[in-house]
């Protein structure tokens, strides 16, 4: 008795909703191009602006009294504001992570206002409470560094609730049934089992900050990114790329150890 072999399916093309998705992206980058002045050939005319600033950068200025050492003290200033930045960030980072985890949240209104707080210091870029502050307390490393905690605070809060609210349900439940409160819930279910990945994103978040803290000297709240901003006001591009170099050495240093210490907890 021979059998025929079934029918190889027929394959589907795009549904509707992929079409019109896709029509929808198309549309969004026709406009952005158009809305941003995007000009290949404006970029390829301006090839002589962009030697004659690499021919007033190169090479760098490595005058260790006037350039080099101020550049290296500087990069330390602005490692520490990232780094207390980062740090002074997570006790309030993890406090209202767990109000705005849905399996850690005390209910519904206070996971509403924790979203809400974490969604405004998070949408209000750094630089911008850095001005506020350098208003506050002068210019400075510290205002870089009250920038830096407020808007860790709503990023890092955030990351933490979804890593919370991802976590395994078994021990959590567990405890419930064993009549723990939520507090002992939290401290001995939940947090032990999310330790690596908030110390992941405790790491990233640092690696993120000591770049910011870059941003913010620009602005005013010291470090090496007010040298930068000061070689640039006085055409010594020459300095300017030895603050560059000693920036991309830190952010280097940094990346590598958080590396390490995320291998290690993995």
């Amino acid at each position: 008795m021979t059998t025929t072999a079934p029918a190889p399916p027929r394959r589907r093309g795009p549904s509707p909703a992929a079409w019109s998705v896709t029509a929808l992206v198309v549309v969004a980058h026709v406009l952005a191009w158009r809305g941003t002045d995007m000009s290949p050939a404006a970029l390829a005319t301006g090839w002589r602006g962009m030697a004659d600033f690499l021919g007033d950068a190169l090479p760098p200025d490595l005058d260790w009294d006037t350039v080099l050492g101020p550049s290296l003290r500087a990069a330390g200033v602005t490692f520490a504001i990232g780094l207390l930045g980062t740090s002074l960030s997570v006790p309030f980072a993890l406090a209202l992570a767990v109000l705005a985890s849905r399996t850690t949240t005390y209910g519904p209104a206070a996971y509403q206002v924790s979203r809400s707080v974490l969604s405004f210091l998070r949408s209000v870029p750094d630089v911008v409470f850095a001005l506020i502050f350098v208003t506050a307390v002068g210019l400075g490393p510290f205002a870089g560094v009250l920038a830096l905690v407020l808007h860790n605070i709503g990023v890092m809060g955030k990351l933490w609730a979804e890593a919370m609210e991802e976590s395994d349900p078994g021990p959590r439940d567990a405890l419930r049934v064993l009549g723990a409160s939520r507090v002992q819930t939290v401290a001995h279910a939940v947090l032990p089992t999310v330790f690596p990945q908030l110390v992941g994103l405790l790491l990233y978040r640092l690696d993120v900050n000591v770049r910011s803290s870059l941003v913010l000297g620009l602005v005013g709240a010291g470090g090496i990114g007010f040298l930068i901003n000061q070689s640039i006001k006085l055409f010594r591009f020459d300095q300017m790329a030895t603050h560059i170099l000693v920036v991309l050495v830190l952010v280097v240093a940094v990346d590598q150890v958080s590396d390490r210490v995320r291998r290690r907890l993995a």
